[in-house]
């Protein structure tokens, strides 16, 4: 830090930090990302699709109730994208609302396995992205 006073000076280095106060206040959404969940992009989609627009406190009702497998490690990622809006952004947890939940492509495991006179069939196991974006409601006044 005494480096940097020096090189800038202190008047630079408080006029840096009340910019980068003001960006961090304009800002109003938050992300979480599961990189490699195993399962198809189009399996997790249906699950996706169900909470794309809802309050967080209705996905998570709905994830919570849902039967299939993946809808916990879909709440995971929900729940960590609800803490880095409260702890890294200062967000408001009960004006949050599910922004965007998108699906993509990940790595392919490839394997085979035996079938009849000697051939083989090839399996795909598939692996899928998640990416879930919330953001703050503006005050309805």
């Amino acid at each position: 830090m005494h480096q940097l006073e020096l090189i800038m000076g202190t008047q630079q280095i408080k006029r840096r930090k009340s910019k980068m106060n003001k960006k961090l206040e304009n800002i109003n959404t938050a992300m979480a990302k599961a990189k490699s969940i195993r399962i198809s992009p189009q399996k997790l989609n249906l699950v996706a699709k169900s909470i794309r627009g809802l309050d967080i406190k209705v996905a998570i009702d709905q994830l919570t109730f849902s039967r299939k497998r993946i809808a916990k490690d879909v709440l995971k990622v929900l729940n960590s994208a609800i803490a880095n809006a409260e702890n890294n952004f200062g967000l408001d947890i009960d004006r949050l609302k599910v922004d965007e939940a998108f699906v993509g492509k990940s790595l392919v495991m490839k394997r085979m396995r035996a079938r009849a006179r000697g051939r083989a069939a090839r399996i795909l196991k598939p692996f899928s992205k998640l990416t879930i974006i919330l953001k703050q409601e503006k005050d309805k006044i």
